[in-house]
């Protein structure tokens, strides 16, 4: 499903590599100036301009007066990449009256390069965790201590798990959070077994969340959906099985979804080549 680093590929341009590394920065910064970016980069400042002013033609960078910003080039290039995403396109009306019926937080998330990408969040009329919940759409995140993302670890090849740990490790996140990896591969074989998974205050102290995973036909993990909530509702256990069933119902509806538009286009071919 998701793409990885290829060692085999090909040696990278360090001009392309160095762009990307000017718009990382500029994000991680919140925008910056020559000075402050060169040093950011460890380049000159005449070789930061150079960037700057090549990414500003092409309308990827705006200039604030002596402040550099990512422009939002960047968010159309991101509801494009969303957009054609199956469980986003299929799922986001299921998340809207998924929140709407439990009135907490809702996630919509699958993986990539080994991360976690959030890609439709939808906040219920009793959720709680705003200014973290919205910053989680903003970057990627560990899979391994949150229902979406130990929901998408459970339905992936072991080997690809292993790699994903050894690539990024298990961060401690809170002290709830699992970093032994034997214990988290008895997590998500329970998680498994139950069908879907549980974020027990592992990612932030006083949230818990359920999660399930949403699969092809053929079993491929394409993402997953989960709520989250205070932590002493859902240690009850009828507010916990309301929400479990919720998700898991949720997650059954969009893959449904995706196998309905799936035959749809088999039944319907495309003849506009022919």
């Amino acid at each position: 499903m998701a793409d990885r680093p290829d060692s085999t590929s090909p040696r990278t341009l360090k001009t392309v590599q160095r762009a990307f590394d000017v718009v990382r920065a500029l994000q991680d910064l919140d925008g910056a100036g020559v000075t402050e970016l060169a040093e950011e980069l460890g380049l000159s400042k005449s070789s930061t301009y150079n960037y700057l002013s090549t990414l500003r033609e092409h309308q990827y960078v705006v200039k604030e007066d002596d402040t550099y910003r990512l422009s939002y080039q960047f968010l159309h290039i991101g509801e494009y990449v969303r957009g054609q995403t199956d469980i986003y396109r299929h799922g986001r009306e299921e998340l809207d009256i998924l929140a709407h019926e439990t009135g907490r937080y809702v996630h919509l998330a699958t993986e990539q390069h080994g991360l976690g990408v959030n890609l439709y969040k939808v906040r219920g009329e009793e959720a709680i965790g705003s200014r973290y919940q919205q910053s989680k759409l903003q970057r990627p995140d560990y899979l391994h201590f949150s229902a979406t993302g130990k929901a998408i670890l459970a339905h992936l090849p072991r080997e690809r798990v292993e790699w994903i740990l050894d690539e990024y490790g298990l961060v401690r996140k809170t002290a709830n959070t699992i970093t032994d990896p034997e214990e988290l591969f008895a997590e998500l074989e329970r998680t498994r077994e139950r069908g879907y998974s549980i974020n027990a205050e592992e990612e932030i102290e006083g949230i818990r969340a359920v999660g399930a995973p949403i699969l092809a036909q053929d079993g491929e993990v394409l993402g997953s959906v989960s709520v989250s909530g205070p932590a002493h509702r859902l240690r009850q256990p009828e507010h916990r099985e309301r929400l479990v069933e919720a998700v898991t119902d949720t997650a059954n509806v969009v893959e449904v979804n995706i196998v309905t538009q799936d035959s749809d286009d088999d039944e319907f071919p495309d003849f506009r080549d022919a």
